[in-house]
C-alpha cells in the first residue's frame, strides 16, 4: 500500500479553523500535491502526513511561525488613489504596487477612499494560529517527468 513519502502525489481533503475553533472556510477543500518540499503544502503539514496511508486523518495545530507568518505592519502601503486603476474595490489583488517596479509580492486593496488606497502584502491568515483537519484521499507514485516539472516550476531543475 502506498504511504505518504517524497516523490508521491498526495490528494487530501482539508478544513481550517482558527484558534477558537471557528471555521475559516465553510466548505472543505481538496488539494493534490507532490510530496517532498515542492511548496504546495506547509512544511509542518507535510511532516504530519509523512508515513500515513489513504484514509488516515490528521489534526495539526500551527502557530503563526509554522503557518502563514506574523502580521507585519511594514507590509502595509498607502498609495495615492490617482495612481491606481480606475475601477477599484476592496479585495482586489495586485502583483506589486501599480506604477512601481515589481517586488514579488501580492497586495490586496483593503480600503479605498477618494484620496488613498491601502494595500496589504501580508497573507490573509498572517498572525493567526490555525488548526488543519486533513484526510488523505489517495497516494500514488509520481513519474520522473512530473517530478522534473515540479522542480522546474520552482526553479530547481537543471538549466
Amino acid at each position: 500500500m502506498n504511504v505518504v513519502a517524497p516523490g508521491r502525489w498526495i490528494r487530501i481533503r482539508y478544513r481550517m479553523f482558527d484558534s477558537t475553533g471557528a471555521e475559516l472556510e465553510t466548505v472543505p477543500r481538496e488539494l493534490s500535491y507532490l510530496h517532498g518540499g515542492y511548496g504546495e503544502l506547509l512544511t509542518a503539514l507535510e511532516s504530519a502526513l509523512e508515513g500515513k496511508t489513504p484514509g488516515a486523518t490528521v489534526s495539526v495545530y500551527l502557530e503563526p511561525d509554522s503557518a502563514y507568518g506574523h502580521y507585519d505592519a511594514e507590509r502595509i502601503v498607502l498609495v495615492p488613489r490617482e495612481s491606481m486603476p480606475g475601477h477599484l474595490e476592496p479585495g482586489m489583488t495586485f502583483e506589486g504596487i501599480p506604477g512601481e517596479a515589481p517586488d514579488g509580492r501580492l497586495y490586496v486593496a483593503t480600503d479605498v477612499t477618494d484620496e488613498v488606497v491601502v494595500l496589504d502584502a501580508n497573507h490573509p491568515l498572517a498572525g493567526i494560529a490555525v488548526r488543519f483537519e486533513l484526510e488523505i484521499l489517495a497516494v500514488r507514485d509520481a513519474t520522473d517527468a512530473e517530478i522534473e516539472a515540479e522542480a522546474l516550476r520552482l526553479g530547481q531543475g537543471d538549466n
